[in-house]
């Protein structure tokens, strides 16, 4: 078996870990080991994306040797991307023994290609690793720039541009293409998240506390500040009180169905707003809402 089945082996076991409830922790940390002992290179961690495997099992753990292991893992596997030498693999003793001048010093009307490229991939795995979409792409950069913020990133967090890549590929799987529809969702993401009144959303989203499929779906409410649904909570209450008192003894139904929260629990009340030979105008009340609405 190669390195790069023998990985993927591994990976789908610790995909059923880090999506489940938490358990089987011990069995996670032997496949941990398993993986540690592996020659992995760049080129199994882009096909594989084992990278986004570990960290989510990261997040997802509760126990402190898995979580550390994880921080191990991905921390080696990040110098891949400033072109250090493969942690697991054994390089030939002579490749050790060439003079670093010959290895380093480029020609004087050489390009420096890859320092430009190594500063392109700073993150692991790279943001372009499954799309090459400009629209995505600049979806992504939008969403990072976001993540970022102006106040620093926790230890131990992933990067903002794995983040971001994570959101928006949840996004893009939900619409399927990178229509309007694709596009005010990621609109919205941003602007939540760059909402200087609301800096608890993308602190929760840093530390794991919101995975980036809830993030994806979530409503503008869902997103608001403590302070704002506190806010909102009030005034539907007091919405509601104010059309309970305003409401002369009705004759309550479930004949009738509010429009808005679309339940069945009404109080109608018929008054003569024509003259007499015109039909009573009824006017509806929703119980559960507050909701009022009219019929002629």
């Amino acid at each position: 078996m190669s390195v790069e089945e023998e990985v993927m082996r591994i990976q789908k076991k610790l995909t059923k870990m880090s999506s489940g409830d938490g358990s089987g922790q011990e069995q996670a940390l032997e496949l941990l080991k398993e993986l540690q002992k592996l020659p992995v290179n760049l080129e199994v961690l882009t096909k594989t994306r084992i990278g986004m495997t570990v960290n989510a099992l990261r997040k997802s753990s509760s126990d402190d040797d898995v979580i550390s292991l994880s921080k191990t893992l991905i921390k080696n596997w990040k110098k891949f991307l400033s072109g250090s030498n493969t942690p697991n693999s054994k390089e030939p003793a002579s490749s050790s023994k060439k003079p670093k001048e010959k290895e380093e010093k480029p020609k004087d009307n050489e390009p420096k290609d890859k320092e430009k490229e190594r500063k392109v991939q700073s993150t692991f795995p790279p943001a372009t690793s499954n799309t090459t979409d400009a629209v995505r792409l600049k979806c992504r950069e939008l969403l990072t720039s976001a993540i970022k913020g102006d106040g620093e990133i926790p230890d131990g967090c992933a990067s903002p541009e794995e983040l971001a890549e994570e959101l928006e590929e949840a996004i893009f799987l939900e619409f399927r293409n990178t229509d309007m529809r694709y596009k005010n969702r990621v609109r919205s993401r941003v602007a939540n998240l760059k909402d200087g009144k609301n800096p608890q959303l993308r602190m929760n989203f840093l530390v794991g506390a919101i995975p980036a499929t809830k993030l994806a779906v979530m409503t503008a409410e869902e997103m608001a500040s403590d302070e704002m649904k506190t806010i909102r909570n009030r005034f539907l209450k007091e919405a509601i009180n104010d059309a309970q008192l305003a409401t002369v003894q009705g004759t309550k139904t479930d004949l009738l169905k509010c429009g808005k929260c679309k339940k069945r629990n009404c109080t109608y009340n018929q008054i003569q707003t024509r003259s007499a030979d015109e039909p009573m105008t009824t006017f509806v009340l929703c119980n559960e809402c507050g909701n009022r609405w009219k019929f002629c």
